[in-house]
């Protein structure tokens, strides 16, 4: 939130010289820090105590980390390689420990000399670099470091004082220089504009923003973290709030048209065919939809239940009920497969309820039409004209439903399906296509903790589905560990089959397709050590899927799915699997959403490690469908006390997707809930926990809204305009787009 001049004056501008030209551009480029305000909001991830340690066995792969440890023991070797053929390359290994734990770091070739004469055993130093596995052990290769010497002149003292604090960075630029340029623009934090009503800060007992900016960056005691960290997370969830806030009272204030279902109208026919009951589940979200789609302003819903909870079939009732009432509706899925899947699925608990204006169609009947990017152009025109007449009352589609052609005769009601695909653009680009605005389904597979609901979809209401429908079998998960027990990858394979004999299918998952161009200048190079320390690529579908049919799975029917394949392919592929021709698909996270084949009732997940809790928990939703029991093999070369072991542990252990969203939570880094570690922009929550912070996030809504309400426009609040609008501007509006 750059709040004032003096805190928008770019770094790019040597401050009277403060940061010079290189480091600004690395702050830039690496951190998205523009500014002086950017640079004061870039918080500490922690702190170190000078008498403290890191905990060196929790470290995270891949990360980037800053530790501050001690030097057990260093050594040089040398080694024969390309370069130098005579036995001249050198190699230093030096251990660093806290207590705790040990951690190799490494240095090559010339990079070994100035470590070698300063990180002599028993020296304590700070040190930045990426973890990495080699030999199954964890080591840093070629760290940064900063020695902390007990010196009181020493420049770590001046800028640290007791408590280091240890900034996120990049291996460009470390923790360290970080926090020596925050020291140069400290004093202009006395500048900030405080964007907390006075009233409401005064009431909950917070520091003014100024002071909270100089204890988070420079704290003599705990107590001043504790201070600073307790106001900032009242800003983020305040002027987030806020803007939740305008959207839900801006959207209130758009009229649209009540659709009441007709009584004995398509919705009483289509329950009077269903074969079973609804859960009560169903039955009461069902009635806060249509409580939602009798009113005279838009419902916007989210619809939140565990993979196969039956959230289609309460949005096909809600679709249903809006047609009754002369209206429309459309559903969005995020994938050609996905569309064409509920397509088929609609059209066969319809019926004859889907076939209005043909022959045989019932009386109530209306049409249920498909419309997709790849499909023919009379198909599509066919299509296009069923909605602009309102022949067809049901349109089910992928983004091709967005673009301009697609008019609709009554557009009364929107579904999209699996939210975190769509941006809040998308979804207003396909709400613009109604007469008035139509009401709005969210649906989401992926369990939402509530606060996050509340942060991440703060503009809708939620409804939970948390029955699974009876019929529904069990899902044992286990972990093989294939680097540790080859063997138990070898019985991994032969479970695969043994379920195959028995009639059923399975699906293999891997990380990568294989079919990626190899960098002509990559493969050309020799690999260093440093490289070959590097860990191997992820296993791809196209490479597993010929091992396994030479070799484990040799004589079963195995083929392939990914997403570069043409969609007609995949949608054979996907026919054939359903109808049980193939026994095992090999297949990329295509297959992650929405896939429903209850005769698959194996899973094996190659390095299951390259995926995140929640996406593991929605793949192994794919099984145990029918009627017999499930089985997920989650496989992984990580060594059994690494973190992403534990992660795989607790997936393993629990199929509760509520209780899995938690510990993916706090796992993950905050700004990721937003989804923002995969649109690569900025994070907005630095200081916020979203687990954590639940009563804080929950009374910054009530806050929220009551401010709103009584001043929608902020005219009275022009500090708290100001952070909006930064919070808002164009770089940060994909934040409210949920990645």
């Amino acid at each position: 939130m750059d709040l004032v001049p003096a805190l928008e004056e770019p770094l790019r501008q040597p401050l009277k010289s403060v940061l010079g030209p290189a480091t600004a551009k690395v702050m830039a480029e690496h951190l998205g820090l523009l500014t002086v305000g950017d640079l004061l909001h870039h918080y500490p991830r922690r702190y170190e105590e000078r008498g403290q340690l890191t905990h060196l066995a929790d470290l995270p792969m891949d990360e980037h980390v800053t530790v501050v440890a001690q030097v057990a023991d260093a050594r040089l070797h040398t080694f024969a390689s390309a370069k130098a053929p005579r036995g001249k390359g050198q190699r230093l290994e030096v251990t660093i420990t806290d207590g705790s734990g040990r951690l190799q770091l490494v240095f090559f070739g010339a990079g070994v000399h100035k470590p070698h004469k300063e990180l002599l055993p028993g020296t304590r130093a700070m040190f930045a670099g990426k973890v990495s596995v080699f030999n199954r052990r964890l080591q840093l290769a070629h760290p940064a470091y900063e020695l902390l010497r007990g010196d009181p002149e020493e420049s770590v003292e001046t800028w640290a004082g007791a408590l280091i604090p240890i900034y996120p960075a990049t291996a460009k630029l470390e923790s360290w220089k970080i926090g020596k340029a925050i020291q140069t623009v400290l004093p202009t934090a006395q500048e900030a504009v405080d964007p907390l009503p006075d009233t409401l800060r005064e009431g909950r007992g917070l520091v003014p923003l100024p002071e909270a900016l100089l204890k988070i960056h420079r704290p003599h005691t705990k107590a001043d973290i504790e201070d600073a960290r307790s106001r900032l997370k009242w800003d983020e969830a305040f002027v987030l709030q806020v803007a939740l806030a305008r959207r839900r009272h801006a959207d209130a204030q758009l009229p649209a048209v009540p659709r009441k279902p007709a009584p004995d109208g398509l919705l009483t026919a289509f329950d009077a065919r269903l074969p079973f009951t609804l859960t009560d589940g169903q039955q009461r979200v069902s009635r806060e939809i249509f409580d939602d789609l009798a009113t005279d302003h838009p419902m916007h819903r989210l619809l939140q239940g565990e993979v196969g909870s039956g959230k289609t079939m309460v949005a096909l009732r809600a679709m249903l009920a809006v047609v009754d009432a002369g209206g429309q509706a459309a559903m969005l899925a995020p994938t050609e497969v996905l569309a064409q899947q509920h397509h088929r699925s609609v059209v066969e608990m319809m019926g004859e309820l889907a076939e209005g204006g043909m022959l045989g169609g019932a009386e109530q009947a209306t049409k249920v039409v498909l419309l997709t990017g790849s499909m023919g152009a009379a198909a599509r025109r066919h299509a296009l004209l069923d909605l602009a007449t309102g022949e067809a009352g049901i349109v089910i589609g992928t983004h091709a439903l967005i673009e301009d052609k697609v008019q609709f005769h009554d557009l009364g009601l929107v579904v999209v399906d699996e939210q975190h695909r769509f941006g809040v653009e998308q979804r207003d680009a396909l709400r613009g296509k109604g007469k008035q605005p139509p009401h709005l389904l969210v649906m989401t597979a992926t369990p939402i903790p509530r606060t996050v609901a509340m942060t991440v979809f703060g503009d809708l209401e939620t409804s939970v589905l948390d029955q699974l429908p009876a019929g529904r079998s069990p899902i044992a998960s286990h972990v093989v560990p294939a680097a540790d027990k080859p063997h138990f990858l070898s019985r991994a394979w032969e479970r695969v089959r043994e379920e195959v004999e028995n009639g059923h299918q399975a699906y293999v998952v891997c990380p990568r397709i294989g079919d990626e161009e190899d960098d002509p200048k990559k493969s050309a190079k020799k690999k260093s050590p440093e490289d070959e320390a590097e860990k191997r690529p992820p296993l791809a579908v196209l490479d597993v899927a010929g091992h396994l049919s030479k070799g484990p799975l040799q004589g079963l029917r195995v083929e392939v799915l990914h997403g570069r394949m043409h969609p007609d392919d995949k949608d054979a592929v996907m026919r054939r699997f359903a109808a049980g021709e193939t026994h095992v698909l090999v297949a990329t996270t295509v297959i992650e959403v929405g896939v429903n084949v209850p005769n698959a009732t194996a899973m094996v997940i190659m390095d299951a490690d390259r995926f995140g809790v929640s996406q593991l928990h929605q793949l192994r939703g794919r099984v145990g469908r029918g009627s017999a029991p499930g089985l997920c093999l989650l496989v992984t070369e990580m060594p059994e006390a690494s973190p992403a072991r534990q992660r795989l542990g607790a997936v393993a252990s629990t199929l509760d997707g509520f209780e899995l969203s938690r510990i993916d939570l706090e796992q993950r880094r905050e700004g990721d809930v937003l989804g923002q570690a995969q649109s690569g922009a900025r994070t907005s929550l630095k200081v916020l926990a979203v687990i954590e912070d639940e009563e804080i996030i929950a009374q910054a809504r009530e806050e929220a809204t009551a401010v709103v309400a009584s001043d929608p426009e902020l005219t009275h609040l022009p500090a708290l305009r100001t952070a909006l609008d930064a919070l808002l501007d164009e770089e940060r509006e994909q934040y409210l787009e949920k990645g």
